[in-house]
Protein backbone atom coordinates (compact mmCIF):
# COMPACT_ATOMS: atom_id res chain seq x y z
CA UNK A 1 0.00 0.00 0.00
CA UNK A 2 1.41 3.38 -1.01
CA UNK A 3 0.16 6.65 0.49
CA UNK A 4 1.38 10.18 0.89
CA UNK A 5 1.13 10.21 4.69
CA UNK A 6 0.92 8.02 7.76
CA UNK A 7 -0.84 9.72 10.68
CA UNK A 8 -0.27 8.33 14.15
CA UNK A 9 -3.11 9.22 16.53
CA UNK A 10 -6.71 10.31 16.04
CA UNK A 11 -7.43 13.02 18.54
CA UNK A 12 -8.19 16.55 17.41
CA UNK A 13 -4.69 16.94 15.97
CA UNK A 14 -4.86 13.78 13.84
CA UNK A 15 -8.39 14.55 12.72
CA UNK A 16 -7.55 18.12 11.72
CA UNK A 17 -4.44 17.12 9.80
CA UNK A 18 -6.25 14.35 7.94
CA UNK A 19 -8.92 16.87 6.87
CA UNK A 20 -6.18 19.13 5.57
CA UNK A 21 -4.77 16.23 3.56
CA UNK A 22 -8.17 15.40 2.10
CA UNK A 23 -8.68 19.02 1.06
CA UNK A 24 -5.53 18.73 -1.02
CA UNK A 25 -6.29 15.23 -2.38
CA UNK A 26 -3.46 13.60 -0.46
CA UNK A 27 -3.74 9.93 0.50
CA UNK A 28 -3.13 8.70 4.03
CA UNK A 29 -3.63 5.95 6.58
CA UNK A 30 -4.21 6.47 10.31
CA UNK A 31 -2.87 4.33 13.13
CA UNK A 32 -4.93 4.66 16.31
CA UNK A 33 -4.90 2.38 19.37
CA UNK A 34 -7.22 4.49 21.56
CA UNK A 35 -4.51 4.83 24.20
CA UNK A 36 -4.99 8.61 24.52
CA UNK A 37 -8.33 10.08 25.59
CA UNK A 38 -7.69 13.79 26.07
CA UNK A 39 -9.69 14.90 23.02
CA UNK A 40 -12.60 12.61 23.88
CA UNK A 41 -12.91 13.70 27.52
CA UNK A 42 -12.08 17.36 26.86
CA UNK A 43 -14.43 20.16 27.82
CA UNK A 44 -14.37 21.28 24.18
CA UNK A 45 -15.02 24.97 24.87
CA UNK A 46 -13.87 27.68 22.50
CA UNK A 47 -13.37 30.96 24.27
CA UNK A 48 -10.84 33.73 23.46
CA UNK A 49 -10.57 35.04 27.03
CA UNK A 50 -8.48 33.69 29.91
CA UNK A 51 -11.11 33.89 32.63
CA UNK A 52 -8.73 33.84 35.55
CA UNK A 53 -7.03 37.11 34.59
CA UNK A 54 -9.38 38.54 31.91
CA UNK A 55 -6.66 38.59 29.27
CA UNK A 56 -6.72 37.45 25.61
CA UNK A 57 -5.91 33.86 24.70
CA UNK A 58 -2.84 33.65 22.47
CA UNK A 59 -3.77 34.03 18.78
CA UNK A 60 -7.43 33.37 19.60
CA UNK A 61 -9.03 35.53 16.92
CA UNK A 62 -6.89 34.00 14.15
CA UNK A 63 -7.56 30.51 15.49
CA UNK A 64 -11.33 31.01 15.63
CA UNK A 65 -11.44 32.43 12.10
CA UNK A 66 -10.22 29.02 10.91
CA UNK A 67 -11.75 26.75 13.56
CA UNK A 68 -15.43 27.72 13.30
CA UNK A 69 -15.63 27.19 9.51
CA UNK A 70 -13.66 23.95 10.00
CA UNK A 71 -16.27 22.50 12.38
CA UNK A 72 -19.17 23.83 10.31
CA UNK A 73 -17.77 21.96 7.30
CA UNK A 74 -17.65 18.76 9.36
CA UNK A 75 -21.27 19.33 10.37
CA UNK A 76 -22.25 19.66 6.71
CA UNK A 77 -20.26 16.62 5.61
CA UNK A 78 -21.56 14.33 8.35
CA UNK A 79 -25.04 15.86 8.67
CA UNK A 80 -24.55 16.06 12.44
CA UNK A 81 -24.40 18.83 15.02
CA UNK A 82 -21.05 19.36 16.76
CA UNK A 83 -21.07 23.12 17.48
CA UNK A 84 -23.17 24.41 20.39
CA UNK A 85 -23.37 28.14 21.10
CA UNK A 86 -22.89 28.58 24.84
CA UNK A 87 -22.45 31.90 26.62
CA UNK A 88 -20.13 31.90 29.62
CA UNK A 89 -21.03 33.48 32.95
CA UNK A 90 -17.94 34.15 35.02
CA UNK A 91 -18.83 34.18 38.72
CA UNK A 92 -17.30 37.16 40.52
CA UNK A 93 -15.85 36.58 43.98
CA UNK A 94 -15.33 40.24 44.91
CA UNK A 95 -15.86 43.85 43.94
CA UNK A 96 -12.24 43.90 42.80
CA UNK A 97 -12.99 41.23 40.22
CA UNK A 98 -15.95 43.26 39.02
CA UNK A 99 -13.66 46.26 38.53
CA UNK A 100 -11.07 44.16 36.71
CA UNK A 101 -13.81 42.96 34.37
CA UNK A 102 -14.74 46.52 33.39
CA UNK A 103 -11.09 47.37 32.71
CA UNK A 104 -10.72 44.30 30.48
CA UNK A 105 -13.92 45.12 28.56
CA UNK A 106 -12.22 48.21 27.12
CA UNK A 107 -9.41 46.22 25.52
CA UNK A 108 -9.81 45.94 21.71
CA UNK A 109 -9.38 42.17 21.46
CA UNK A 110 -11.83 41.49 24.29
CA UNK A 111 -14.58 44.08 23.80
CA UNK A 112 -16.46 42.04 21.20
CA UNK A 113 -16.84 39.12 23.63
CA UNK A 114 -17.13 40.68 27.09
CA UNK A 115 -20.37 42.45 28.01
CA UNK A 116 -19.45 45.68 29.90
CA UNK A 117 -21.95 45.35 32.73
CA UNK A 118 -22.51 43.14 35.75
CA UNK A 119 -25.13 40.41 35.33
CA UNK A 120 -27.02 40.59 38.62
CA UNK A 121 -29.89 38.24 37.84
CA UNK A 122 -30.23 35.41 40.32
CA UNK A 123 -30.43 31.89 38.92
CA UNK A 124 -31.91 29.13 41.02
CA UNK A 125 -29.21 26.84 42.32
CA UNK A 126 -26.23 29.08 41.48
CA UNK A 127 -24.14 30.88 44.10
CA UNK A 128 -23.47 34.42 42.85
CA UNK A 129 -23.21 37.01 45.64
CA UNK A 130 -21.23 39.41 43.43
CA UNK A 131 -22.95 38.64 40.12
CA UNK A 132 -21.47 37.47 36.84
CA UNK A 133 -19.47 38.72 33.89
CA UNK A 134 -21.00 37.53 30.63
CA UNK A 135 -19.10 36.41 27.53
CA UNK A 136 -20.83 35.97 24.20
CA UNK A 137 -19.88 34.31 20.88
CA UNK A 138 -18.38 31.38 22.77
CA UNK A 139 -19.39 27.73 22.66
CA UNK A 140 -18.42 24.10 22.79
CA UNK A 141 -17.55 21.40 20.31
CA UNK A 142 -18.83 17.90 21.01
CA UNK A 143 -15.38 16.38 20.57
CA UNK A 144 -16.39 12.88 21.64
CA UNK A 145 -19.19 12.62 19.08
CA UNK A 146 -17.03 14.20 16.38
CA UNK A 147 -14.07 11.88 16.85
CA UNK A 148 -16.29 8.79 17.06
CA UNK A 149 -18.02 9.77 13.81
CA UNK A 150 -14.71 10.51 12.13
CA UNK A 151 -13.31 7.16 13.20
CA UNK A 152 -16.33 5.44 11.62
CA UNK A 153 -15.76 7.46 8.45
CA UNK A 154 -12.15 6.27 8.26
CA UNK A 155 -13.23 2.69 8.95
CA UNK A 156 -15.68 2.83 6.05
CA UNK A 157 -12.86 4.06 3.80
CA UNK A 158 -10.56 1.34 5.19
CA UNK A 159 -7.82 3.85 6.01
CA UNK A 160 -7.58 3.41 9.77
CA UNK A 161 -5.73 0.65 11.55
CA UNK A 162 -6.51 0.04 15.21
CA UNK A 163 -3.00 -1.03 16.06
CA UNK A 164 -0.35 0.24 18.41
CA UNK A 165 2.38 1.97 16.44
CA UNK A 166 5.72 0.22 16.96
CA UNK A 167 8.43 2.83 16.50
CA UNK A 168 11.27 0.37 16.05
CA UNK A 169 9.44 -1.15 13.08
CA UNK A 170 9.49 2.14 11.19
CA UNK A 171 12.02 2.09 8.36
CA UNK A 172 13.29 5.46 7.19
CA UNK A 173 14.88 5.76 3.74
CA UNK A 174 15.89 8.48 1.30
CA UNK A 175 12.44 8.85 -0.24
CA UNK A 176 10.22 8.35 2.79
CA UNK A 177 9.27 5.62 5.21
CA UNK A 178 8.01 2.05 5.31
CA UNK A 179 5.84 0.60 8.05
CA UNK A 180 4.03 -2.75 7.90
CA UNK A 181 2.87 -2.96 4.28
CA UNK A 182 2.65 0.82 3.94
CA UNK A 183 5.02 3.07 2.04
CA UNK A 184 4.64 6.79 2.63
CA UNK A 185 6.51 10.00 1.99
CA UNK A 186 5.97 11.25 5.55
CA UNK A 187 4.74 10.32 9.02
CA UNK A 188 2.95 12.88 11.21
CA UNK A 189 2.83 11.99 14.90
CA UNK A 190 -0.31 13.27 16.64
CA UNK A 191 -0.20 11.06 19.73
CA UNK A 192 -0.86 13.53 22.52
CA UNK A 193 0.66 12.29 25.76
CA UNK A 194 1.94 9.26 23.83
CA UNK A 195 4.78 11.54 22.75
CA UNK A 196 6.72 10.59 25.88
CA UNK A 197 7.30 7.11 24.38
CA UNK A 198 8.17 8.37 20.92
CA UNK A 199 11.96 7.97 20.47
CA UNK A 200 12.03 10.55 17.67
CA UNK A 201 10.35 13.43 19.50
CA UNK A 202 10.42 12.65 23.22
CA UNK A 203 13.21 15.21 23.68
CA UNK A 204 10.56 17.93 23.42
CA UNK A 205 9.46 19.47 26.73
CA UNK A 206 5.93 18.22 27.23
CA UNK A 207 4.41 18.95 30.64
CA UNK A 208 1.44 16.63 30.55
CA UNK A 209 -1.37 17.31 33.03
CA UNK A 210 -4.05 14.84 33.99
CA UNK A 211 -7.59 16.19 34.04
CA UNK A 212 -10.73 14.65 35.51
CA UNK A 213 -14.34 15.55 34.74
CA UNK A 214 -17.76 14.66 36.11
CA UNK A 215 -21.03 14.38 34.25
CA UNK A 216 -23.93 15.24 36.57
CA UNK A 217 -27.71 15.33 36.31
CA UNK A 218 -29.16 18.30 38.20
CA UNK A 219 -32.94 18.49 37.56
CA UNK A 220 -33.31 21.87 39.29
CA UNK A 221 -30.36 23.60 37.68
CA UNK A 222 -32.07 25.28 34.74
CA UNK A 223 -29.29 27.26 33.08
CA UNK A 224 -28.31 27.20 29.41
CA UNK A 225 -24.95 28.92 29.88
CA UNK A 226 -21.61 27.72 31.20
CA UNK A 227 -20.86 28.75 34.77
CA UNK A 228 -17.17 29.46 35.37
CA UNK A 229 -15.95 29.63 38.95
CA UNK A 230 -13.53 27.33 40.78
CA UNK A 231 -14.80 24.72 38.32
CA UNK A 232 -16.78 25.06 35.11
CA UNK A 233 -20.33 23.73 34.90
CA UNK A 234 -21.18 23.22 31.23
CA UNK A 235 -24.74 22.49 30.02
CA UNK A 236 -25.14 19.39 27.87
CA UNK A 237 -28.94 19.49 27.59
CA UNK A 238 -31.79 17.91 29.55
CA UNK A 239 -30.29 19.15 32.84
CA UNK A 240 -27.06 17.22 32.32
CA UNK A 241 -23.82 19.10 32.94
CA UNK A 242 -20.10 18.53 32.50
CA UNK A 243 -18.08 19.62 35.54
CA UNK A 244 -14.34 20.14 35.49
CA UNK A 245 -11.58 20.08 35.61
CA UNK A 246 -8.73 18.98 37.81
CA UNK A 247 -5.03 19.49 37.10
CA UNK A 248 -2.69 16.77 38.31
CA UNK A 249 0.94 17.01 37.22
CA UNK A 250 2.11 13.77 38.85
CA UNK A 251 -0.43 11.05 38.02
CA UNK A 252 0.15 9.87 34.43
CA UNK A 253 -2.68 7.32 34.30
CA UNK A 254 -5.98 7.87 32.51
CA UNK A 255 -7.99 6.30 35.32
CA UNK A 256 -10.45 8.44 37.32
CA UNK A 257 -9.47 8.75 40.98
CA UNK A 258 -11.31 9.15 44.27
CA UNK A 259 -9.19 12.19 45.08
CA UNK A 260 -10.07 13.83 41.78
CA UNK A 261 -13.75 13.14 42.33
CA UNK A 262 -13.58 14.55 45.85
CA UNK A 263 -11.89 17.73 44.63
CA UNK A 264 -14.51 18.28 41.93
CA UNK A 265 -17.40 17.68 44.32
CA UNK A 266 -16.00 20.08 46.92
CA UNK A 267 -15.53 22.83 44.36
CA UNK A 268 -18.85 22.16 42.64
CA UNK A 269 -20.73 22.58 45.90
CA UNK A 270 -19.33 26.10 46.28
CA UNK A 271 -20.84 26.93 42.89
CA UNK A 272 -24.29 25.28 42.94
CA UNK A 273 -26.65 24.57 45.82
CA UNK A 274 -29.15 22.13 44.30
CA UNK A 275 -29.20 18.35 44.44
CA UNK A 276 -27.51 16.39 41.66
CA UNK A 277 -26.48 12.88 40.72
CA UNK A 278 -23.08 11.91 39.30
CA UNK A 279 -23.65 9.82 36.18
CA UNK A 280 -20.07 9.56 34.88
CA UNK A 281 -16.48 10.29 35.90
CA UNK A 282 -13.75 10.39 33.25
CA UNK A 283 -10.08 11.28 33.00
CA UNK A 284 -7.46 12.03 30.36
CA UNK A 285 -3.94 13.42 29.99
CA UNK A 286 -3.63 16.87 28.44
CA UNK A 287 -0.58 17.24 26.19
CA UNK A 288 0.62 20.63 27.42
CA UNK A 289 3.90 22.46 26.84
CA UNK A 290 5.74 24.75 29.23
CA UNK A 291 5.20 27.84 27.06
CA UNK A 292 1.55 26.91 26.32
CA UNK A 293 2.18 26.67 22.58
CA UNK A 294 1.80 23.62 20.33
CA UNK A 295 4.62 21.45 19.04
CA UNK A 296 4.73 21.59 15.24
CA UNK A 297 7.50 20.78 12.80
CA UNK A 298 9.88 18.25 11.29
CA UNK A 299 12.46 16.08 13.01
CA UNK A 300 15.84 17.85 12.86
CA UNK A 301 17.51 14.81 11.27
CA UNK A 302 14.73 12.73 9.67
CA UNK A 303 12.74 15.18 7.55
CA UNK A 304 10.14 12.58 6.63
CA UNK A 305 9.01 12.60 10.28
CA UNK A 306 6.81 15.41 11.56
CA UNK A 307 4.87 16.26 14.69
CA UNK A 308 1.58 17.97 15.55
CA UNK A 309 1.10 17.87 19.29
CA UNK A 310 0.96 19.87 22.51
CA UNK A 311 -2.49 21.37 21.91
CA UNK A 312 -3.10 21.60 25.65
CA UNK A 313 -6.45 22.78 27.01
CA UNK A 314 -7.53 24.66 23.88
CA UNK A 315 -7.21 21.96 21.25
CA UNK A 316 -10.54 22.76 19.57
CA UNK A 317 -9.21 26.22 18.75
CA UNK A 318 -5.58 25.38 17.99
CA UNK A 319 -5.85 22.17 15.94
CA UNK A 320 -7.32 23.50 12.67
CA UNK A 321 -4.91 26.44 12.31
CA UNK A 322 -1.84 24.43 13.34
CA UNK A 323 -2.76 21.67 10.89
CA UNK A 324 -2.99 24.16 8.07
CA UNK A 325 0.40 25.61 8.98
CA UNK A 326 2.00 22.18 9.18
CA UNK A 327 0.63 21.16 5.78
CA UNK A 328 1.91 24.33 4.14
CA UNK A 329 5.28 23.81 5.78
CA UNK A 330 5.61 20.20 4.65
CA UNK A 331 4.18 20.59 1.15
CA UNK A 332 4.88 24.20 0.18
CA UNK A 333 7.94 24.99 2.28
CA UNK A 334 6.17 27.92 3.96
CA UNK A 335 7.93 28.67 7.22
CA UNK A 336 6.10 27.87 10.44
CA UNK A 337 5.25 30.60 12.93
CA UNK A 338 8.12 30.82 15.38
CA UNK A 339 5.70 30.48 18.31
CA UNK A 340 4.64 26.96 17.30
CA UNK A 341 7.78 25.61 15.62
CA UNK A 342 9.69 22.94 17.54
CA UNK A 343 12.87 24.71 16.47
CA UNK A 344 12.30 26.99 19.50
CA UNK A 345 13.59 24.17 21.71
Amino acid sequence: MKVDYIIVGLGLAGLAFSRELEKHNKSYVVYEDNSQQSSIVAGGMYNPVILKRFTPVWSAIEQLEIAIPFYKALERDFQKKYIYDVDIYRVFKSVEEQNNWFVACDKPLLSQYMIPEIELNKYEGVESDFGFGKLIDTGRIDTKELINDYRDYLLNKNIIRKDKFIYKSLKINDIGVEYDDVKASKVVFCEGFGLVKNPFFNYLPMQEAKGELLIIHAPNLNVDFMIKASVFVMPLGDNYFKVGATFNWKDKTTLPTDSGKKELIEKLETVINVSYKIVDHVAGIRPTVKDRRPLVGKHPKYHSLAILNGLGTRGVMIAPKSSKELYNYLENDIELSKEISISRF
